[in-house]
Order: C-alpha cells, then structure tokens, then sequence
C-alpha cells in the first residue's frame, strides 16, 4: 500500500473519546461498564491500526461511526461474557478433563450453594465450642466406606503423592517398578513429584516384568517406602509380570518398611459389570495391607477435585502433621461437596443412579437411543432441510485417564451439513453462549448422547439450530 494512502487510513480512524460517545445510546451497552467499554474501544481500533500498517486495503467507510458501531459491540458482547463457561459434552467422554472431569449431583450443588452463601462449622467443634478440624468433617466418612483408619484430603492427587513422599522418604530411597513411572496430564511425571519431595528413586524391573526378588534385592538401609503406581492411563500387554500389592506388602512387612499404592483414579464401587476391565478398588487395596493409598477425588470417585490419602493411623498422623499439608489444604467448597458424594456412596444404588460419572457409565443401550431418538426427531423438524441426520452406533470412552482402551457402545446423532463445511460447523458450535463440544469423523459430526443429560437434549437442539442460522446469516 501506497505509504500516502496508509496515512491517510490511519488518520481517518476515530478518537477513542469519539467512539465512545457514539455508543453511549445503544441498548447493547446500556449496562455494561465504562472500563469494559473504552478497552473495547481501544482493542477494535488497534486492530484496526494493525492491519492497516500490515499493507492490508481498508475501506475508509470500514472506519465510520456507524461502521464501528456494530463491530465494538460484538467486542463488548464477547467480553463480557463468562471465561469459565458451562458447555455441552457430546464427545462421549465421561471424565473428560479439558471439560471439568466429573460434573456433581444436584443435591451436592444445593448443599454447595448453602456452604458459599451461608456461614459454616468449616473449623468449629460444635460438640464443644472449640477450633476443630476440617478434615474431620470427611475422615469418618472415608474410614467407614474403606476400612481404613485415618484419612486426610488435599487438593488434588498429584499433591497426595507429592506430600506422602516428602513425609515418608525425604533424602531417602523409593523403590519403583520401571514400568510404574507413568505421566500424567499435563506433562507430570511420577520421576518428577519425586524429586521435588526430596525423595530419590530406585527403578527396578523391566519395563513389562518385574519380581518380586527385584524389591528384595533393591532393599538397602537407605530404603523408606516401597511405593506401587497403578497404571489407570495405560495398558502394557503381552510378555508382562508385576508383583501384586498382596505381594509388596509381604516384603514390606517382613523388611519393616512402609507399602504405598497410588490408585490414581481411585474408585468405591466395581464397575467390571458394565463391561469395562476390573480395576482395584479402595477398598480392596486398603484390605490388601497398605500402609498408604492416594487417588483422586474428581475421576472415578465423581466427585470434586482432591487427592485422597488414606492409610494406618500412624502414618496419616505423620502426614497430618507435615508443614508443607498447610499449602495443598483444601477448601470449604470441596469439603461440602465431597461430603455430599461420600454420603450417597452408603448406598450403591444410590450412588450408581445419582452421581452422574457413575450413572453414565452404566446408562444402558436404551436409555442412549431414547435420547438420540429424542434429539433427532426435533433436528428433523428444525434443519431436515441444512444437513442429512441420522444415527449411529459408536463407543464411548470413560476418560480422564482412567481405564484406557476400553470402550462403551453408545448411540450418537449424525449431522453431514450440506451447505457448510464440517469444520465449520465444529467452530460456529464453540463459539454459542452454551458451546457445543462434538466429534468429527469422516466429514460428519457425531454427537454421543451417553455424556448428555435428559434435560440437555432440546438445549442441545436449539444450540444446533443458532449454529446453522449463524451460518447462513
């Protein structure tokens, strides 16, 4: 562009003062903030200036009043809506991290709602009018439902390990199987939060076999904890031999060293008969011996995020006491709403039909097909005419890197638009007040209805008919 010419555009943009006044009469922004407004102002004209610098043609009518006008308001609507937003999970993931892991019960939403507008026994003895602990609040609860003796919460199972390690093994030896070292979400890796507690490891084994001889020979005075990974967020299959945490604690005991396990996604309930492999339970492994266990409080279990830590009371107590516990405490909102989840766990059936992780996983065929069949019959009222719809079966996944590999059979509406490209409607879905989060496939958008609620599906089909309008407007 002709540098006369670039000049010429870059005066013709508007004072932001100017622009300002200009809106001060449209309903768009009647409530909305001053501070919101002049940095939207700022925001639109800098790109503006941007482009024009960058050589870009720029129709000078592009920089009227009446031309901005609308393109801040845009601006405006996009700032002030919600960072955090609720969004529509058609992706047939359970717990699905990117999208908030487990969603919570509403009887646990009503009791969070009383916990942040009302004041709380957070840190008060009731029983006798004294400072009490927050933890006490949920350890019976634990202890009861697992047989354990103590237990304490934090905020997430990443700072479980962390805190048990830097207790227990601080300058001293932990010995791991090779195959255990796994890494989690967001690059954390076992090797890290080890060496971050001070503790150091000792790999053993093979990366697919390792013996129980290999612990034994490992075993040296500088020894503190023998530590086993449970492999929730992969599978090594084949040629493959682990030793058992019946096993480990045999060695343990018979070598006076502290067992721990780190369940990661830790679950109350067996969930092997809605077809998925078995995995451990709590239960079960604290059963098992262990001097300690960690796992998650928002995959499996359903509920909030947290790391668990249960255990003999000797150990919980040490952990307890740690200085470092202080900076991983966990807040009322988890308490109350962990509290809430733990309570329905007394009951199985309970917990199966109302904690919606554990309700999706063992929704049946049809209840799936009922939704899909609902949701289609209204898209074929409102869009038969913008896309081809139908159904497919497909799989389900449980997420959050628990159970790899192992699918559920699901039902997912299929939408093929024939007017737009399938990306396209991908990006108008995100970019709704209530995002829609799909799958692509073979140029179709599949929706899995096993992660949408009964009460989300005409949401989800009005969510779908905003996205075509957006499209053809």
């Amino acid at each position: 562009m002709d540098k006369e010419v670039q000049q010429e555009l870059l005066r013709t943009i508007p004072q932001v003062d100017e622009c300002i006044h200009s809106l001060f009469d449209l309903d768009q922004v009647e409530h909305v903030p001053l501070l919101v407004i002049k940095n939207s102002v700022r925001d639109v004209l800098a790109e503006f200036r941007r482009r024009i610098l960058a050589g870009e043609r720029i129709d000078p009518g592009q920089l009227s009043l009446s031309s901005l006008q609308p393109v801040i308001c845009e601006h405006i609507r996009q700032e002030m809506q919600p960072r955090f937003r609720r969004v529509l999970n058609c992706t047939g993931v359970i717990i699905h991290t990117n999208l908030g892991r487990s969603i919570l019960p509403q009887i646990t939403m009503d009791k969070l709602h009383g916990a942040g507008s009302r004041y709380s026994n957070l840190e008060y003895d009731l029983a006798t009018g004294r400072r009490g602990s927050r933890y006490s609040l949920v350890e019976k609860l634990l202890c009861d439902l697992t047989g354990a003796e103590a237990a304490l919460v934090v905020n997430n199972n990443a700072a479980a390990v962390l805190l048990v390690l830097e207790t227990l093994a601080k300058g001293r030896d932990v010995i791991v199987s090779r195959g255990q070292l796994v890494e989690i979400g967001g690059s954390f890796r076992i090797p890290d939060v080890m060496s971050r507690s001070g503790a150091r490891l000792v790999e053993i084994g093979a990366t697919n076999r390792t013996h129980v001889r290999d612990y034994e020979e490992a075993i040296s005075e500088e020894t503190a904890l023998l530590l086993k990974v449970h492999c929730s967020n992969f599978r090594i299959i084949g040629f493959t031999k682990e030793v058992s945490v019946e096993e480990l604690v045999k060695i343990g005991r018979g070598r006076g060293l502290p067992v721990m396990e780190d369940l990661g996604s830790g679950c109350f309930v067996d969930l092997s008969r809605f077809g998925l492999m078995k995995e451990p339970t709590v239960q079960e492994v604290v059963a098992a011996g262990v001097d300690v266990v960690t796992f998650s409080g928002d995959k499996l279990l359903g509920g909030p995020q947290a790391g668990i830590i249960l255990g003999r009371r000797q150990v919980i107590d040490r952990i307890k006491k740690n200085p470092v516990n202080r900076a991983m405490r966990i807040d009322k909102f988890t308490l109350c709403s962990l509290e809430s989840i733990l309570r329905l766990y007394f009951d199985e059936r309970t917990a199966l039909k109302t904690i919606p992780t554990l309700a999706m996983i063992a929704a049946t065929p049809e209840e799936i097909n009922r939704r899909a069949g609902r949701l289609l019959r209204r898209l074929r009222k409102q869009l038969s005419s913008c896309c081809k719809l139908g159904l497919a079966d497909i799989m389900s996944r449980v997420g959050g890197g628990a159970m790899p590999e192992q699918n559920l059979a699901s039902r997912a509406v299929v939408i093929e638009p024939s007017a737009i490209k399938v990306s396209r409607l991908e990006v108008l879905l995100r970019q709704l007040e209530v995002p829609v989060i799909g799958r692509i496939e073979d140029d179709r958008l599949l929706l899995d209805m096993r992660t949408v609620a009964d009460d989300e599906v005409a949401l989800l089909a009005d969510c779908l008919q905003q996205a075509f309008a957006a499209a053809s407007a």
